[in-house]
């Protein structure tokens, strides 16, 4: 359940004050939330359990047709791998969001999450209000209450459960480095925020397992030229110059 307001929730991140928390919540296995950001808030992702699924995507929060794109966040970047230091872009070149920690390891961002056919498949049930409710439903309805429709959904990247493609290209799940492990990352453009929180579309267990997730969000400030994560690969400094020259036309940075 949300806290609000934020500021109320216990025991904000070592070294935030309580007051710069803007969004706080535990999301339970088989649910979704989302939020609007402002640009340069950080946004941290734990896995309480070692069961949690954070199926995420982002949208340029008064301009959705600009959102992730997996393919160009994986090609342009030369990285298939979410961790540290990598970008989530969108499909204009642009960083949405930079991944500024990770205590994890285990993330996908090449299967998307689960559709309704699937899990009617595997768990008897796809629907939002079943009790395996499969991610794109959960992110039809978050999309909704954004002025979104299901075209709006594009493929998402996985949180804290684990794939590696072999050489033969098959996907093999890795499953969850286990309870505690955190991601945060960083606006860096004002963003809408959907999260599904639900299993894996590999995990082989058969039962429909998603331990909750904790959200939390605060303010911060947005990567700036003097920042490491701005330089370091030549791909990265090009995202990030479209961004600040398309901030600065539009005079919010």
């Amino acid at each position: 359940m949300p806290v609000c307001p934020a500021s109320d929730w216990p025991a904000p991140p070592e070294g935030i004050a309580g007051e710069d928390l803007v969004w706080a919540e535990t999301v339970a296995g088989g649910n979704y939330t989302h939020k609007v950001l402002a640009r340069g808030t950080e946004l941290r992702l734990t896995d309480l359990t070692g069961d949690a699924c954070a199926h995420v995507l982002l949208y340029s929060a008064d301009r959705p047709w600009e959102r992730l794109n997996t393919a160009d966040t994986v090609k342009v970047l030369w990285n298939a791998y979410l961790g540290e230091g990598h970008l989530l872009l969108s499909g204009q070149g642009r960083v949405l969001a930079s991944l500024t920690a990770d205590t994890s390891g285990r993330h996908d961002a090449l299967t998307g999450t689960s559709a309704l056919a699937r899990n009617t498949a595997r768990y008897g049930d796809g629907s939002p209000q079943s009790a395996s409710p499969a991610g794109r439903e959960l992110f039809k309805l978050a999309a909704l209450k954004n002025g979104l429709g299901p075209r709006d959904v594009p493929p998402s990247v996985s949180f804290f459960q684990g794939v590696r493609i072999t050489g033969d290209g098959t996907a093999v799940f890795t499953g969850s480095a286990g309870p505690g492990g955190a991601v945060t990352l960083r606006a860096e453009q004002p963003l809408t925020v959907l999260i599904a929180n639900v299993p894996h579309p590999l995990d082989p267990r058969p039962d429909y397992v998603c331990g909750p997730l904790e959200v939390l969000a605060y303010r911060a400030r947005p990567t700036g030229p003097d920042d490491a994560l701005w330089n370091a690969t030549p791909e990265g400094r090009r995202a990030f110059l479209n961004t600040a020259e398309h901030l600065a036309a539009r005079g919010i940075a």
